[in-house]
């Protein structure tokens, strides 16, 4: 018997040993920073249809012209040769294309309507960008109709589209901002819909996993292991936050943008919003940073 209560009473000391560790390690964990790794943005893939393309296709890299049979959407048509092409440095309303669930932006039908006036049945002039395909085998180009009209910025001109670079295929970035700046300064099409609507800081929590733009001033600013943090509140915890990783800041100073000398400058920023301690755009290269007044 005596064993016995001597065996329990060990039991019972050892568990309140791993009690009394755990109550010490807890409230590190909790503030522990944690490492981000950096995270692309990505287009949302396209619906395998069964006329889809085959992705396994010759990579185009040189310009051609080809003939548009299908507008698919605001920002992709297809070929008569079968091919795909999304049109790169924009972002038009989506449609719901066979998605289930999926609920059609606004303006996505005008959109690809506007789209078909441009360039149905015409033979069209593609010019691949810096990554000429993507990774469902589309064709990613600048596209030129037969007017010689650049498609993406007549999209951005209607108020019909957004630009939406990528570390790959920014190379007209300031000509395509341009563009959509007459749109919106117009209040044309998209950008009369609050939808749309350029956020601050404030109003972008509760907008995870929506691509949106944001503007405001930066009021703090942190540079934890490599990355930066550009803070739009006193509370990095609750408030609006850019994330720059270690590499990509690289491409910052490339650009001879000093991001740790930001504070105080207003700034728009555009990318895919989530929840990281408040809302938080992780940018993967600067054409998605617009500096509009420096500190």
């Amino acid at each position: 018997m005596e064993r016995i209560f001597s065996t329990i009473g060990k039991i019972v000391v050892g568990l309140l040993a791993l009690w009394g560790a755990w109550s010490l390690i807890q409230p590190l964990l909790r503030e522990a920073p944690v490492e981000l790794k950096p995270t692309a943005a990505v287009d949302p893939a396209p619906i395998q249809a069964p006329d889809q393309p085959n992705i396994d296709q010759p990579v185009i890299d040189q310009p051609i012209v080809a003939r548009v049979v299908r507008v698919i959407d605001g920002d992709t048509v297809r070929l008569a040769n079968g091919r795909e092409v999304r049109m790169t440095g924009i972002q038009a309303p989506k449609l719901p294309l066979g998605r289930e669930g999926f609920r059609k932006w606004p303006l996505a039908d005008e959109a690809k309507r506007h789209l078909e006036i441009l360039v149905s049945d015409q033979q069209v002039r593609i010019v691949p960008g810096e990554n000429p395909q993507d990774r469902w085998g589309r064709i990613l180009a600048q596209i030129y109709n037969e007017q010689d009209v650049w498609l993406q910025s007549a999209m951005l001109e209607a108020g019909l589209a957004r630009v939406y670079t990528f570390a790959d295929n920014d190379r007209h970035a300031d000509a395509l901002y341009a563009a959509e700046a007459k749109a919106r300064a117009a209040n044309k099409g998209i950008w009369h819909l609050d939808y749309y609507a350029v956020l601050t800081p404030l109003q972008a929590v509760g907008r995870a996993d929506s691509f949106q733009l944001v503007e405001g001033r930066i009021v703090d600013l942190a540079n934890v292991r490599g990355r930066v943090y550009l803070n739009f509140g006193e509370d990095y915890k609750t408030d609006f936050t850019i994330s720059i990783a270690s590499p990509v800041r690289r491409a910052f100073k490339k650009a001879g943008i000093d991001l740790m000398g930001l504070q105080g400058s207003r700034v728009r920023v555009r990318g895919w919003l989530r929840d990281w301690n408040g809302p938080m755009i992780e940018l993967t290269h600067p054409a998605q940073l617009e500096l509009l007044e420096p500190s």
